[in-house]
């Protein structure tokens, strides 16, 4: 179902609700979004919620249309450094956007409107994976056949979420050893972490 506004896109407003309905989704889990929630979260009311989002797919669509536009643009700039598997790693390992990604899945095993749209982000995500790192990887010795490169972004990605997910379950068995070795194989493609600066 497309998204049907009538504020405008640009409104304070309208971003507001949108931060809201972040913040539940990361408190209280995506079943606590309501427009009765966010309204009060926000200080307005339920029926200025529905003056923005005609419904709540809306509401949920243009949030996770924001966040995937927000992340798309970083997640651009830091594939075009001289360390984009560590900065990949990282970016997946972030347990912010992981947390968020997690409830916007869970949401889309019952909304169907928000899993097509969550598919076609991941598929826009692994494009411009594809796209920076392919170049990068055969540089260092990774050919197609032995090791392609959609097969090490998928597997990057996929043991980062898996650590994400049960340390926020209190699961962290095998994690120090996973971890030791993801940086070892980083550092043995792409050099050491970069130094912190030491605040003056």
């Amino acid at each position: 179902m497309a998204e049907k506004r009538m504020g405008t896109e640009s409104s304070a407003t309208r971003a507001l609700l949108l931060d809201v309905t972040e913040r539940l989704m990361l408190k209280k889990g995506y079943a606590a979004v309501s427009s009765r929630s966010v309204a009060k979260e926000a200080g307005v009311t339920a029926a200025l919620v529905h003056y923005y989002f005609r419904t709540l797919d809306d509401l949920f669509l243009a949030a996770f249309r924001r966040e995937a536009e927000r992340q798309l643009v970083k997640h651009d700039r830091l594939l075009r450094g001289d360390q984009p598997l560590r900065a990949l790693w990282e970016f997946s390992s972030n347990p912010s956007i992981t947390a968020l990604l997690f409830e916007f899945m869970a949401l889309a095993n019952h909304r169907k409107s928000i899993r097509s749209e969550i598919a076609e982000y991941i598929e826009r995500f692994r494009r411009v994976q594809i796209d920076a790192l392919s170049p990068h990887l055969e540089a260092h010795g990774l050919g197609r056949v032995d090791l392609p490169p959609e097969a090490i972004i998928v597997s990057l990605i996929g043991v980062s979420r898996t650590l994400a997910m049960e340390q926020s379950l209190g699961v962290t068995g095998g994690h120090p050893e996973t971890l030791a070795l993801v940086e070892r194989y980083l550092t043995r493609l792409e050099g050491p972490r970069p130094a912190v600066p030491r605040s003056t």
